[in-house]
This record gives C-alpha cells, structure tokens and sequence, in this order.
C-alpha cells in the first residue's frame, strides 16, 4: 500500500487528500444522508462523503436546494457521523446560512458540533473571500464551490453550464486562485468545460473535485442517487448509472470507485465542452 493511501481504518483528512493529489492519484466523493448509506460507501473506499443540500430534491422531493435548513442539514449529516469510520465528512452550508461572515462562523460550529462535519462546503466566488479567511482562521476547514451553483440557480436562469465565455472563465479562474489565498482547503467545480476545469485545477495547490467538470479533476463527485440511477426524471449529462450490469448496491458503488481511480469515470460523454 503506498504511503500516501490511508491505512485500513485510518482515518481520511484534507492532508490525505493533498497527498493523494500531488501523488497524481485520484480520490472518490459521494452524497450521503443516512448512517447505512454513509456505513457502505465507507466500507467501499469512499474517500469523502457529502451532506448534500441535494437532499432537498432527491430525499425531500423538493425543486430546487434553497429550501433546505440549518436544522435539516445538521439533523443528516449527524446520522452520516454515525454511519461513517474513515471517510471525511463534508456538508453543506445551505442557501443564506453563511450571507455574513459571522453568520457563516456561527453556522460552521454548529455543524462541527453537532452534525460532526470535518469540513463545510459554501458556494460563491470571490465574495466568499472574507468568509473563507474567517472560517479557516478559526480553524474551520472550507471547500469552496465555483461553477453551476445550485443555490443561485433562479439568479442563473437554470442549471446551465457555466465558464464558458472567455470573461466568466478567466473570472472563475481568479475566483479559485483567490479562494486558495483565503485559505480554502478544497475546491470543487460543477458543470464546467473540460478546459476549464483542467486550467483551474493547473493554477491551484488545494484538492480539486469535478462534477460534470471532466477527469483532470482531483477528485470526482456524483449524487448518490444519480449514481444508482433511482432520481426521478432527468438525469444530468455528467452523471452515470452504476447499477446497470451489477446485482447489488454495494457492487455498483465499487464499480464507481473502481471507475474514478481508474480513470474510465468521468468519459467524454459526461463532459461539456
């Protein structure tokens, strides 16, 4: 086992994943709402597991994530606690939990404190500076989230793809060196052009996670229930039915593990140009 891989039942921290990173190896992420789900794709090698606000649409039903509260939030991530043994545990900061950066401190701690998160995960760009400086100082670990972001998807007509004009591209690029600067851990990247993402993960030293964002990312996310094809209607371009050809959930998890340190996941079909 080589040394940058954690050992059996050791535990996965953004140190773990910087390694992995500049060993060139790529790491897996997954949504997560319950302690069974969070107990099997942990036991699969899993290396992070999110909170998702997702869990508005596909566990509430809901249209959109804007919805979704602290209280529910913290209520899921701390059942994935008590599922999870290693993987790290990301969650959400959902829609205007974190418009001040006080708010924001206030928020994170209790997400820390009573949902047992490792990591919190807000969305923005460079006006998320100031709150990233002031949550990592206080020795909050953040993923900072560039891209489509769903919580402004009524600002953004949709879930579009966004970059792709040379301005918002070049913006998105400032925005994640900026966020590194502030002391962001981790940044993730949602519904990108290939060459974007792969520019972006260029340009910084933290851990970089795709989705829809294609495989120069360090990291690759899906929605779990995407991932096992049991979302109800569309299914995004860049996601993939696992269980197709396997007889049980934890072979298609295994199967998407397999697929994002392989290389094979995300293929040109999931990606945007």
């Amino acid at each position: 086992m080589s040394a940058n891989k954690p050992a059996a039942g050791g535990a996965v921290t953004v140190n773990t994943l910087r390694k992995l990173r500049h060993a060139g190896e790529k790491f897996v992420c997954l949504t997560a709402y319950d302690a069974s789900f969070a107990a099997l794709l942990d036991a699969t090698g899993v290396e992070v597991l999110l909170v998702g606000d997702s869990l508005g649409m596909v566990v509430q039903g809901r249209e959109t994530t804007v919805p979704v509260t602290m209280d529910e939030m913290i209520y899921h991530s701390a059942a994935v606690a008590r599922g999870r043994r290693r993987a790290l545990l990301m969650v959400d900061m959902p829609f205007m939990s974190y418009a001040t950066p006080q708010q924001a401190l206030g928020n994170a701690a209790r997400l820390m404190q009573e949902g047992g998160a490792h990591m919190v995960k807000l969305e923005g760009g460079a006006i998320q500076v100031e709150t990233v400086r002031q949550l990592t100082a206080r020795g909050i670990p953040v993923c900072a989230h560039l891209g489509l972001q769903p919580q402004s998807v009524h600002r953004l007509g949709g879930y579009r793809v966004q970059g792709r004009d040379e301005q918002a591209a070049q913006q998105m690029l400032q925005d994640a060196q900026a966020l590194q600067a502030a002391g962001a851990d981790v940044l993730l990247v949602e519904s990108v052009p290939v060459v974007l993402a792969e520019q972006i993960t260029r340009a910084v030293d933290i851990p970089v996670i795709g989705i829809g964002a294609g495989p120069a990312c360090d990291g690759q996310v899906l929605v779990l229930y995407d991932m096992l094809g049991i979302t109800p209607g569309h299914r995004p371009k860049f996601a993939r039915d696992f269980m197709q050809g396997q007889t049980s959930v934890r072979a298609a998890v295994e199967a998407y593990v397999q697929a994002v340190k392989s290389g094979a996941f995300p293929a040109p079909e999931h990606c945007f140009e």
